[in-house]
């Protein structure tokens, strides 16, 4: 058995215990939590493989610096949210413990245990592989103090003119306060040698807000090259390195002995009381203003950084020693994202153009009657989003449309789709929209486009009390030759066009009149007061209301008693978590049963595959890889007439209690082929794919003997738009 904090890790071979159900009222045995893997530490499995991309020479140089930007910003919102919960959990004596027994002391021991190794790695990528080629290929990245006299001085003097200005140091003494340090702001330790008083402290925060973290010398001030040449050669310095070399200027007549970089991490997961808020925008609002100064839970210090100068800072901000972590340069390296603004293409992924569907590769194209004649599947980002913001568009200018309903959770800057919404009212059609206000870290962004979309006349509700709303959906109302006909847009994916061009994402156009009523029910229970629970195609969550979870378990339970009476049952999913405690043992159960179960989970997963009696029929696979996969598909093999379902649902508590979902049933034979077409070739993947093993941690897929590897998003890339073909 290998142990960790919580003591709830083995490998397959080390449980050959029966914990078979012997009824569907005696589950007891699969309630161990020795089945269960932690939700935090697979999320920082999942990180890990980021990790694992960045030092993928496989990737271009400029990829594989991205990479490492994700995974430290993955792990600054981990901190913010997850690690923040467990302290307020420990703080608030919160008692009850996840599937997997562990309390929350001893999941915050275990995360550190895990995290210190791969953020070594992580520092290590960056000094030894990927900032040595940055200097081969033209990138370089200065140190001040190695900077010659004339480069220093060209600096200096632009530190004068531009930094200087906006900088504000604060003293730390009995006469000062210890300052408040906002969450995620890089900031400067300075210790200072004054002659009056001795040793003293002022903290400066470094404007990275106000200047990129990465400042270009400019090329006049690089030597001995040709213009041309220049051109082609970056030379940087970090914002902090300029700022702390050139700290005499903020404290003239005094000796500066040392400036170490640090910065804080704060509890960001907002608390609204909905049930209070008279005005839920404004609950909000007030909320995303106190997430900067949330409690601290994280405090990152540079290496050089001597103990009683880090010791201080985490005695004044109330945080245990056990939650600071030391850093080399740059402390804070989610920044690193500003070297893909760099013009070097030969650096970064190919770019590509996107297939369209025929019928809809052209704006002026009838969506309308591309959708009568058959549904339509879009895969993006190999797809283009574009025919989803002509749907819109073209419902907005249609003069027999009638209105337009629809659901936006994370919509980004610039939204063409806000855009065409607003369009649509101008023309006098009926415009409803669902803007999610309470999505994570998109709250003050979807605030703007909620009062911009009120001020152009569009009817907006702001979300439910209690419940997120998740669902990626678009209804069109039009009056047809033969009457109104409601024509609608599902997907997995929000209504972000640049998203769309970096996610994978299942988007699906129908006319199916029974998916339209549905859609139709849903945003009335959504505007209004209607409790409708039951629904005539999709499997819904909507709190209390919703089915899907039972829904889900039903067709698990249809390919048990398939495989007891026929031997061919079968399971195939595809999401980006799986964390749901009756799901995962309803696996085990259709495992125990001899169903053959393959799983596709980009991130979070606390079933353990491989364990003999129990879910030795299971796999489980991970993509981590140019795209961020966030499809989801659900096949059940349903004796070769397979059920598919795709949507917005992850398969977790919060997904199927605390947030309103759809999955759709895909009943086009033509596109329910391609779906399950685009899910086994996933699975084939051998050159991203990680295996989950019994004991929580993956390994790499590797191809069979004589086999070459098989990549499935290069694959994608390749035969773009094959799902298209017409039906017969």
């Amino acid at each position: 058995m290998s142990a960790n904090d919580g003591g709830n890790t083995f490998s397959g071979s080390d449980l050959q215990m029966d914990i078979r159900d012997t009824s569907p009222g005696q589950s007891v045995q699969l309630d161990d939590p020795r089945l269960f893997i932690n939700r935090e530490l697979s999320w920082i499995q999942f990180n890990r493989r980021v990790l694992e991309e960045a030092r993928d020479t496989r990737h271009p140089l400029l990829e594989q610096a991205k990479f490492l930007s994700i995974f430290a910003s993955n792990l600054d919102e981990f901190m913010m949210i997850r690690v923040s919960g467990l302290r307020r959990q420990i703080s608030g004596g919160v008692l009850a413990a996840p599937p997997d027994g562990m309390t929350p002391s001893e999941q915050l021991a275990a995360i550190r245990q895990e995290l210190l190794p791969q953020l070594a790695e992580a520092q290590a990528s960056w000094q030894n592989d990927i900032l040595p080629l940055l200097n081969d290929a033209g990138i370089h990245i200065h140190r001040f103090a190695a900077l010659p006299a004339f480069q220093k001085e060209a600096m200096r003097v632009f530190f004068a003119k531009e930094i200087f200005p906006v900088l504000t140091p604060m003293a730390f003494d009995p006469g000062h306060p210890f300052p408040f340090i906002s969450n995620l702001s890089l900031n400067l330790a300075v210790v200072i040698d004054d002659p009056l008083r001795g040793m003293v402290f002022s903290r400066l925060k470094v404007p990275a807000g106000l200047f990129s973290r990465l400042i270009r010398i400019p090329e006049e001030f690089i030597p001995g090259e040709s213009e041309s040449e220049k051109a082609k050669e970056y030379h940087f310095l970090f914002l902090e390195d300029i700022v702390a070399s050139n700290l005499d200027m903020l404290f003239p007549g005094l000796e500066v002995v040392a400036a170490y970089p640090f910065r804080v991490t704060r509890d960001a997961d907002l608390e609204i009381e909905e049930d209070e808020a008279s005005d839920l925008i404004t609950a909000i609002e007030e909320s995303v203003e106190l997430r900067r100064i949330g409690s601290p839970c994280r405090l990152e210090v540079n290496r050089s950084m001597p103990d009683w100068v880090r010791e201080m800072i985490a005695s004044k901000l109330g945080i245990p020693l056990r939650e600071v972590y030391t850093m080399d340069d740059p402390v804070g390296m989610a920044d690193l994202i500003e070297l893909t603004r760099i013009d070097r293409p030969d650096l970064k992924d190919s770019p590509f153009l996107p297939s369209y569907p025929d019928g809809l590769d052209k704006e002026d194209e009838d969506i309308f009657a591309a959708m009568k004649r058959h549904d339509v599947l879009l895969y993006h980002p190999y797809d283009s989003f574009t025919p989803v913001i002509n749907f819109i568009r073209q419902a907005a200018r249609d003069p027999d449309v009638l209105a337009i309903k629809q659901t936006l959770y994370r919509v980004g800057q610039n939204s063409p789709i806000v855009k065409a919404l607003m369009e649509a009212r101008e023309a006098g059609k009926q415009v409803a929209v669902l803007v999610e206000l309470k999505a994570r870290f998109d709250e003050a962004n979807n605030i703007v486009w909620a009062r911009a979309l009120e001020r152009a006349g569009v009817h907006v509700v702001y979300g439910l009390v209690g419940l997120k709303v998740h669902a990626k959906m678009c209804m069109v109302v039009r009056r047809d030759k033969d009457g109104l006909a409601t024509y609608t847009h599902l997907s997995t994916g929000n209504y972000n066009a640049t998203t769309a061009r970096i996610y994978t994402d299942i988007g699906f156009f129908t006319a199916d009149a029974g998916i339209g009523a549905d859609v139709a029910d849903l945003f009335n229970a959504l505007t209004g007061y209607s409790r409708k629970a039951d629904y005539r195609t999709l499997l819904v969550s909507h709190g209390e209301m919703g089915t899907m979870r039972n829904d889900l378990l039903w067709w698990i339970g249809h390919e048990i008693a398939r495989q007891e009476e026929f031997g061919d049952g079968y399971i195939a999913m595809k999401m980006n978590a799986l964390v749901d405690k009756r799901i995962i043992k309803a696996l085990y159960r259709a495992s125990q049963a001899g169903v053959n179960v393959d799983l596709q989970v980009r991130g979070i997963c606390c079933l353990r595959p491989g364990i003999p009696g129990i879910s030795d029929r299971i796999t489980v696979t991970s993509i981590v890889g140019r795209f961020l996969e966030h499809s989801r598909i659900y096949s059940f093999h349903n004796g070769g007439n397979a059920v598919i379902l795709s949507g917005s649902a992850d398969l977790m508590p919060r997904n199927l209690d605390r947030r309103v979902e759809i999955l759709y049933p895909v009943n086009d034979p033509r596109i329910r082929e391609a779906l399950h077409d685009i899910l086994s070739i996933h699975l084939r993947d051998t050159a991203h794919a990680r295996m989950l093993l019994p004991d929580g941690t993956y390994e790499r897929v590797v191809p069979g003997e004589g086999e070459e590897v098989f990549d499935s998003q290069k694959w994608m890339l390749e035969h773009r738009g094959a799902w298209h073909a017409e039906s017969e």
